[in-house]
């Protein structure tokens, strides 16, 4: 199922069509972060309140968590906040400006860990340019997951990708936890894993993932035989 699109900003809900970031972002002159599955909005809501020279723009495909975290930011007069409730792959290959953000926000995403649904995987090297894609060179990406197979999954793509540097943070982020997922796991004792990627590729490369490019190049073979 398709999830309609809609886009929150300035305390009025837009037209779909008036998503162009580079027109909407509220501090031109600051730093742009993404946050992809925002979820109830805690670490969004708190970094937006605590930077308002930052634009903050949050993509969430729950609406029922979209809506109640507009909400609250619509309460909290954050000028410096778009809420997006969409499909985040969709967003970052049709509708994000490339290269524009300073991070990306990952925490907690679905692990499809069934093996037929792994191509629906955020991290995955026919989608992992469409994320790195979106940073400037130079920019981070930051992710954490409670699911290990997950986690080496994502590093052994990450670690096959020359557009990247990954780090494994150990311990928790500074500042502690960073989604109600994060606390609620803390404290049950569960392993979480965490990662810093920052983008090495400099402006306007190409940042297709080996593997992926190998499956284009397959498909393209596939179309032309038949």
């Amino acid at each position: 199922m398709i999830t309609p699109l809609r886009i929150w900003m300035g305390g009025r809900e837009l037209l779909p069509r008036e998503l162009e970031l580079a027109l909407l972002r509220p501090c031109r002159r600051g730093r742009l972060e993404i946050e992809i599955g925002f979820g109830k909005g805690r670490y969004l809501l708190a970094r937006a309140a605590a930077e308002p020279d930052t634009t903050f723009v949050g993509i969430e495909s729950a609406a029922l968590y979209w809506g109640a975290t507009t909400r609250r930011a619509e309460r909290g007069g954050l000028g410096n906040l778009i809420t997006v409730c969409g499909d985040a792959l969709y967003l970052l290959a049709a509708r994000f400006e490339r290269e524009s953000a300073d991070a990306v926000h990952v925490y907690f995403p679905d692990p499809w860990p069934k093996t037929r649904h792994h191509r629906r995987r955020l991290l995955d090297p026919s989608t992992v340019d469409l994320v790195v894609g979106v940073l400037a060179p130079g920019g981070t990406l930051y992710f954490a997951t409670d699911h290990a197979d997950y986690c080496t999954a994502v590093c052994e793509v990450l670690d096959r990708y020359p557009a990247v540097a990954v780090e494994r943070v150990e311990g928790p982020w500074p500042g502690g936890p960073r989604t109600h997922y994060e606390t609620k796991y803390e404290r049950e004792g569960r392993p979480i894993f965490r990662l810093v990627v920052t983008r090495l590729a400099p402006a306007r490369a190409s940042l297709l993932h080996p593997d992926g490019a190998a499956s284009v190049a397959a498909g393209s073979l596939e179309r032309a035989v038949d």
